[in-house]
């Protein structure tokens, strides 16, 4: 893809996902050795492109039985469920949540490792978007909490995560270049 928006490895660090605009797909690559990206060889593609234009980050539930993919132009998270953990060709269609009530331009998105919070970034508003789930991994559930301002940071963050306590956030910021902890 001439477009890479998102990245996210499996659990063991031998799989990795790559979503990009150009082709409006999931790209899967076996990697040789765990977190080594030099020694990815590519495996599956799955295309988005029925559910949005523009796929902008993905992310997977703690299994690897689902899949989330950020949309920027129907500005909303797509839920798929994989019938093979970890492999998305696999993959069908589950479920698209709005969120252009809080956000125009998607950018990244994260979980907790519960399932039960889900955050969005956007690149409109400048903030991270949070939200509780009722049930775990199910984004149909979703419902907006509260949103945090990283304006004073950068204009344009595109990409979150969470430490493994969920004590700290980091964005990551497009117009700073930089990587801001919270």
């Amino acid at each position: 893809d001439g477009m890479p928006s998102g990245v996210a490895f499996s659990k063991s660090g031998k799989k990795m996902f790559m979503v990009g605009n150009d082709n409006d797909s999931v790209f899967e690559y076996t990697l040789a050795t765990a977190w080594d990206v030099s020694s990815a060889s590519f495996k599956h593609s799955f295309s988005v492109a029925s559910e949005g234009s523009s796929p902008s980050d993905l992310t997977f539930s703690k299994s690897g039985k689902k899949m989330f993919v950020t949309d920027n132009n129907g500005d909303e998270v797509n839920e798929y469920t994989l019938s093979i953990a970890w492999d998305v060709s696999s993959a069908s269609f589950v479920d698209s949540f709005s969120i252009s009530s809080q956000e125009g331009n998607p950018s990244g998105i994260a979980f907790s490792k519960s399932g039960l919070k889900m955050f969005i970034t956007g690149n409109d508003g400048d903030d991270v978007n949070e939200y509780t789930l009722t049930v775990a991994w199910d984004i149909s559930t979703a419902s907006f909490v509260d949103s945090f301002s990283v304006n004073s940071q950068d204009s344009y963050p595109v990409g979150i995560a969470f430490s493994k306590s969920g004590e700290k956030m980091f964005v990551l910021g497009h117009s700073s270049n930089a990587v801001n902890e919270y």
